[in-house]
């Protein structure tokens, strides 16, 4: 029997599921910034020694982390504003419409409204200063760090703005790929707004790179997360269009992805993203993927592949279909695309997010791979003995949630579901269900999984109104945020327990 490809998820440990945007604050949005210190300092107090996030790039229309305009730029909402007020680039006042935002929910169209231009009135203190504030490093060195893709998005993004928002397959003919856009005389202004994006991910990069290197002291590893796809109104399609199955003449795309009628979905998941065209990455040797995969691992140090099934096979759903129903399996790359990942990047840390439909051929995959795959405890109950997410049937070379983003919490979830699946509940764990989301987080624990993963609604014991993301939902995702008074309280009240569980189970 050959060897798996990768073998790296060794000890047992715990960690925590959290977005940075739902952390506290008084910008709107959770940031960079000494709250996110302070929940780096409770992970580690409480013997947690993962941090787990959705994606981190820059969203669009929806406000999903799993739609961004590109798969290698930061998100700009996550920037810190009064660091650049500390840095010189703002002053107080400039920064006071965003402490109007509410602290109890995202409000991304407010956002949308008052951070940017605050972002790019940096940027212009940046200019004046004849480009001496630069308090992350040297901006010429970023640029040229990351001339592969920087240049693209940040044209990409001057452009989307000239054109008031509306996707690259509507602009004139002459910009609508980033080839033709570098030939075209475009205005000269766009050049300095280009220049104004790429600085505003030099911000980015800075303070990430400032609160992993913060993380790495404390002994917290960051698990960061790629979607499998690429948005189609993203600079990477637009950039790179010889990658995706596209109609030639018009740009749009022949079959777009999603997944068959499931848990989540009676129609299933329109997802609406282009699909590659694999041959044409297996062609230069998945070039495109590898330097998406570099760029993830300067930002995390493992990465959970979103949608893992779809390298076995894909869901192909013909364009214009009104749900995921008409769609068809398509295979993937399988195997070839891992080996070439293994060959390019043989220490990667890669988890497979492997829910959903798994066919025998998938589960093969995953096995050639050795990738740890993804256990749910609320995919667990209602059925019979043979469920493979119930703990008996769990592995060591997994990965184990009470629930992910997509899931309602713990408490919320047991509150509606079923009577057969509550006594299911009762039964297997000998509970009385008074507190669902500690015999979950208990559960969890306990499993033979070497790593156990648990969002912080349920750690607060939290019920529906907490929860981050509805699959199929078009709007009001997202935007969950705690306060750091429940962070103060849950360290206080749980830490000692936390702390317990982790030397009990040796995590």
């Amino acid at each position: 029997m050959n060897e798996p490809l990768f073998d790296w998820l060794k000890d047992r440990s715990a960690g925590v599921l959290l977005h940075p945007t739902a952390l506290p604050g008084s910008q709107g949005i959770g940031t960079m910034d000494e709250n996110a210190v302070a929940f780096l300092d409770f992970l580690a107090s409480a013997g947690f020694k993962f941090w787990q996030i959705c994606p981190l790039g820059p969203t669009g229309y929806g406000d999903s982390p799993y739609q961004c305009f590109s798969a290698f730029a930061g998100n700009p909402y996550l920037i810190d504003v009064a660091a650049l007020v500390r840095a010189g680039l703002l002053t107080a006042e400039d920064i006071r419409p965003l402490q109007t935002l509410s602290a109890d929910r995202v409000d991304f169209g407010q956002l949308y409204q008052l951070k940017w231009p605050v972002l790019f009135k940096a940027y212009g203190a940046f200019v004046a200063s004849q480009r001496k504030l630069q308090p992350y490093g040297d901006f010429a060195v970023f640029r040229r760090t990351h001339a592969a893709w920087l240049p693209d998005y940040a044209r990409f993004s001057a452009l989307k703005e000239h054109f008031k928002g509306r996707p690259w397959w509507e602009w004139p003919v002459e910009v609508r790929t980033a080839a033709g856009s570098r030939k075209s005389s475009a205005p000269v202004a766009l050049d300095a707004r280009s220049e104004a994006f790429e600085f505003i991910q030099y911000l980015f990069f800075g303070q990430w790179a400032q609160l992993r290197a913060r993380a790495a002291t404390l002994g917290i590893s960051i698990i960061g997360d790629t979607p499998i796809f690429a948005a189609l109104d993203s600079a990477d399609v637009w950039a790179h269009p010889q990658y995706f199955q596209l109609d030639p003449k018009t740009s749009r795309p022949i079959a777009v992805a999603g997944c068959p009628p499931d848990y989540f979905s009676a129609d299933g998941q329109l997802w609406g993203n282009p699909l590659y065209d694999w041959p044409a990455h297996a062609a230069d040797g998945y070039a495109w993927w590898l330097a998406r995969l570099r760029a993830n691992f300067t930002l995390f140090d493992v990465v959970r592949i979103d949608h893992f099934r779809g390298f076995e096979a894909y869901w192909s759903i013909p364009a214009g279909s009104a749900t995921a129903k008409p769609g068809h399996w398509v295979p993937g790359p399988g195997l070839d695309f891992f080996r070439a990942v293994r060959t390019a990047l043989p220490g990667a840390k890669l988890i497979a997010e492997d829910l959903g439909t798994l066919t025998p051929e998938v589960v093969a995959l995953r096995e050639a791979t050795g990738l740890p795959g993804m256990a749910v405890l609320q995919f667990a109950f209602g059925g019979g003995a043979d469920n493979f997410y119930l703990p008996h049937h769990q592995r060591a070379n997994c990965v184990v949630y009470p629930g992910t983003h997509d899931n309602d919490t713990t408490t919320g979830w047991y509150t509606t579901a079923d009577e057969k699946t509550r006594d299911h509940v009762r039964r297997y764990l000998r509970v009385s269900g008074q507190d669902i989301s500690g015999d979950f987080l208990r559960t969890a624990y306990a499993s033979v999984c070497a790593l156990a993963i648990i969002p912080l609604q349920d750690l607060l014991g939290l019920g529906s109104p907490a929860r981050f993301n509805s699959p199929g939902k078009p709007e009001g995702n997202w935007s969950w945020r705690f306060r750091s008074e429940q962070l103060a309280t849950l360290r206080a009240r749980s830490g000692p327990y936390l702390r317990e569980l982790a030397a009990l189970y040796r995590r």
